[in-house]
C-alpha cells in the first residue's frame, strides 16, 4: 500500500466544528485530527476516517471495567501502565511529527510498558497489549482493519473479547511479526499473558453477573 498523502489545509489552526464538514474520500493526518471539535468520536486508519459506534452498552462497559480492574490491580507498583478508552494511540514507526502520523485508534484497553511512549496526548507507538471488546455495531471490515494495524505496528498481544459469546481470543505476535491466534477461551477457563508474566484472568470474573 502506498504511503498516505496528507490532506492540505489552509491553516493547521482552523477548527472543524461539524463531522459532516469532513470528506471521507480524503486522507487526513493526526495534525488534522487535533482540530476536529465535533462531538462524534472517530479513528484514523491510514489517513481514512472511521466513525466510532455511539455510546457502548452497559454490558460492554461492565466487561471493559472488569478487565481494566484486574489489569490495574496486577500492575500496581509495576512499570507497565494500563489505560481505558477514550485514549488516543498514535501508530508510527518513524516520524513522531503530527503531520506524519496517519493512524490514530482508541483501543478499549491498552497496556504500555515503555513509558517513553506516553505523553500528555496519549500514546505514540504500539502498546504492548491491546484489548478490544466487540459490540453488535462492529463491522467485519473495522475488525480486519484494526487487526492489520495492530499486527503491522507490532502490538505484542491483542485480545478480542466477545460479550455475546462470553469468550476471549488472544493473538500473539510471533518472531516473524505475524499474529498467531490462541484457542477460544470460554467461561470457567482462565487466560494468561506473554506480555505480563504472572497475570491470570478468569473469564467468570470478566462476565460476572452479565
Amino acid at each position: 500500500m502506498s504511503e498516505p498523502v496528507p490532506y492540505p489545509v489552509l491553516s493547521d489552526d482552523e477548527p472543524v466544528m461539524q463531522f459532516n464538514e469532513l470528506d471521507a474520500s480524503l486522507t487526513y493526518s493526526y495534525s488534522n485530527y487535533l482540530n476536529w471539535l465535533f462531538p462524534e468520536r472517530v479513528e484514523l486508519i491510514k489517513g481514512k476516517i472511521f466513525k466510532m459506534i455511539p455510546a457502548p452498552s452497559s454490558v460492554h462497559q461492565e466487561v471493559i471495567g472488569n478487565i481494566f480492574l484486574k489489569l490495574g490491580n496486577f500492575l500496581k507498583k509495576q512499570p507497565c501502565k494500563v489505560y481505558i478508552s477514550p485514549f488516543d494511540v498514535r501508530f508510527t514507526k518513524e516520524s513522531r511529527h503530527d503531520k506524519a502520523i496517519f493512524t490514530v485508534l482508541q483501543p478499549d484497553i491498552c497496556v504500555i510498558c515503555d513509558r517513553s511512549k506516553i505523553d500528555a496526548r496519549g500514546c505514540i507507538g504500539a502498546p504492548d497489549l491491546v484489548v478490544e471488546v466487540l459490540s453488535p455495531g462492529n463491522t467485519r471490515m473495522e475488525l480486519l482493519n484494526k487487526y492489520r494495524v495492530y499486527e503491522e505496528f507490532g502490538v505484542k498481544e491483542y485480545w478480542v473479547v466477545s460479550q455475546s459469546d462470553q469468550s476471549i481470543l488472544i493473538y500473539t505476535l510471533n518472531e516473524m511479526g505475524k499474529f498467531q491466534p490462541s484457542k477460544i477461551f470460554t467461561l470457567s477457563e482462565k487466560i494468561t499473558s506473554t506480555v505480563l508474566p504472572g497475570f491470570e484472568l478468569a473469564l467468570d470474573d470478566v462476565f460476572e453477573d452479565l
